[in-house]
C-alpha cells in the first residue's frame, strides 16, 4: 500500500519505528502532512490547521506560494546546474543582489557574504569562526535565554541548560550575560530600568580587569529571543550594547535566522532599533523554504584564507532561486509593514484573552513573533517573575488548539510559552480565526485543570 494510501496512525506508526529518540515535533503534533497551502496544512486523515508554527519562521510565504514554485521550476526546466559549490551562477549573483537590497545600505554598502552549511545554526559557528579569525581572541560573550543552535559552538552558547548537560567538550570560553527580559527581568525591576541595568552591567563587565573574561572575540545577541519565547530586547538597550561594542571594538554579530526578512514588521528586527551590527547571521526565511545559510559581515573582518571556511552544500541553486523569490515579494509587497499590522491585530486578541485568564503572566512579541506565556500563581517560586512558569498548562493548551485546528509551538523556560510564527501572508481574517480558536483552546485546558483540581482534592 502506498503511503499516500495511508491514515496518520499508521504513517506516524511507522516514524515512531524507525526514527531516532531525539525527534521532537510529532509528540505534541501527532500528525502525517498531506498537502499544504498558504496559512494551511492538511493531515492524511483530511483535517485541515493553520499553521502557526511554519517551519519554525521558514516559510515566510507560507507553503507552496506560487512565487517560489514558479521560481524552482524555472531552474528546472531550463536545465541549470542545481548545485555548484562556490562557484558563481546567475542565480547566486541575483540571490545575493535581492539579499543586500533587503538589508540596510549602511551595513550592506561594506559588507561581504559567506555562504555556509545549509542550516542556521552552521551560519553561527562560521560567523565565530569569522570573528575569532579576525580578532585573535577567544571568548565569546552570549545571553541568558539564548538559542543558535545545535552544533558544538552554538549549544554552548544556548540558554537551556537541558540541552547542554548530556554533551561534554562544547566550545569553552562563552560567558552568558542578562538579556533583559521584561516579565522576567534579572534585576527584578523590568522596564527601563531593567535594560538599563543589564546594559550597564555588560559594560562593568568589560571594564572590569578581575571579570574572568579575556578580551573578547565577539559579542552575540537574537534581537529578539525565539525560542526563548519571543522575547524582543528594548530598542534601547540595544543601542547601548552597539554603543558598548563598538566602543571596545568587540564584532557584535546578530542572529537574525528566525527573526529576519520582514516578520518583526521591519525587514530585519536590529532596524527597529536603528543600528548597524559587524556580523548578521541568516537562514530561514531568506531561503524560500528550502537549506541554505549565509553570514553578512562588515569587510573588515573578511582576513580569511582562502578554503578557511567551507560547506559541501552552500552551492544550493534551487534554495538561492526560492531565496531571490522570496526576499523580492516580501519586499515588493511590503510584508513587512503587514506582519505589523495584522501582528498588532493578533497580539491584542491574545491580550483579550490574557485579560480573562490570570493563567497568562505575559503576552509579548513583535509582529508575526509573538508568545503568550502560562504561569502559575500557587506555586512556590523563587527565581525571576512574579510567578513560576507553567509548562503543563501551556502542553494543554498545545493539544486544545491542535484538537481545534490550529498548530502552535511552545517554548521559553519550562516550555510555558505558546508561541505563534505564522507566514507572514496571513489575513487578517485568518489572523482572527487564529486567536478566537486559541482562545477557546485556553478555555477548554484551563477548565479541565479545574476539574481535576477538583476531583484531586
Amino acid at each position: 500500500m502506498s503511503y499516500l494510501d495511508r491514515g496518520n496512525d499508521a504513517i506516524l506508526a511507522r516514524q515512531t519505528e524507525r526514527e531516532s529518540n531525539a525527534r521532537t515535533y510529532p509528540r505534541h503534533l501527532p500528525m502525517a502532512i498531506r498537502e499544504a497551502h498558504g496559512a494551511t496544512v492538511t493531515d492524511m486523515d483530511g483535517n485541515e490547521y493553520y499553521d502557526c508554527l511554519a517551519g519554525a519562521g521558514t516559510l515566510a510565504l507560507g507553503h507552496n506560494h506560487p512565487r517560489v514554485v514558479d521560481a524552482m521550476e524555472r531552474v528546472l526546466d531550463a536545465g541549470r546546474p542545481l548545485h555548484t559549490l562556490d562557484i558563481t551562477t546567475p542565480a547566486k549573483e541575483r540571490f545575493v543582489d535581492s539579499l543586500f537590497d533587503s538589508l540596510p545600505s549602511a551595513f550592506s554598502d561594506s559588507a561581504k557574504v559567506q555562504f555556509c552549511s545549509p542550516a542556521g545554526t552552521d551560519a553561527v559557528e562560521a560567523a565565530l569562526k569569522l570573528v575569532k579569525t579576525a580578532t585573535g581572541n577567544r571568548s565569546v560573550l552570549g545571553f541568558q535565554g539564548a538559542y543558535h543552535g545545535m552544533t558544538n559552538g552554538a549549544l554552548a552558547l544556548m540558554g537551556d541548560t537541558d540541552a547542554k548537560e548530556p554533551v561534554t567538550g562544547l566550545m569553552n570560553d562563552v560567558h552568558h550575560l542578562p538579556y533583559p527580559y521584561d516579565y522576567r527581568c534579572p534585576f527584578d525591576a523590568g522596564g527601563e530600568e531593567g535594560h538599563r541595568l543589564a546594559s550597564r552591567y555588560v559594560e562593568n563587565l568589560l571594564e572590569d580587569p578581575e571579570s574572568g573574561i579575556t578580551e573578547p572575540a565577539g559579542m552575540i545577541l537574537e534581537p529578539v529571543q525565539g525560542e526563548a519565547g519571543a522575547v524582543p530586547a528594548p530598542d534601547a538597550w540595544l543601542r547601548e550594547i552597539r554603543r558598548i561594542t563598538r566602543e571596545r571594538d568587540v564584532p557584535l554579530i546578530l542572529d537574525e535566522i528566525q527573526a529576519g526578512l520582514g516578520r518583526t514588521g521591519e525587514m530585519y528586527a536590529f532596524e527597529h532599533a536603528d543600528i548597524t551590527p559587524d556580523v548578521v547571521t541568516l537562514s530561514k526565511a531568506v531561503e524560500g523554504g528550502l537549506p541554505i545559510a549565509v553570514v553578512v559581515y562588515d569587510e573588515s573582518l573578511d582576513v580569511w584564507e582562502p578554503g578557511a571556511h567551507a560547506g559541501t552544500f552552500r552551492g544550493n541553486q534551487l534554495a538561492m532561486a526560492a531565496g531571490e523569490a522570496t526576499i523580492d515579494y516580501v519586499f515588493e509587497n511590503d510584508l513587512d509593514d503587514h506582519a505589523a499590522d495584522v501582528g498588532a491585530r493578533l497580539c491584542d486578541r491574545l491580550e483579550s484573552t490574557a485579560d480573562r485568564f490570570d493563567v497568562i503572566g505575559d503576552v509579548r512579541g513583535r509582529g508575526l513573533m509573538l508568545g503568550v506565556e502560562f504561569v502559575d500563581e500557587d506555586a512556590d517560586w523563587r527565581g525571576a517573575g512574579p510567578y513560576a512558569p507553567d509548562g503543563d498548562l501551556a502542553e494543554a493548551v498545545q493539544a486544545e488548539c491542535f484538537e481545534r485546528g490550529l498548530i502552535v509551538e511552545l517554548g521559553g523556560r519550562e516550555s510555558a510559552t505558546a508561541r505563534f510564527l505564522p507566514p507572514l501572508i496571513v489575513s487578517k481574517e485568518q489572523a482572527d480565526d487564529v486567536a478566537a480558536i486559541f482562545d477557546e483552546a485556553v478555555t477548554a485546558a484551563v477548565n479541565g485543570q479545574r476539574r481535576t483540581q477538583e476531583v484531586t482534592a
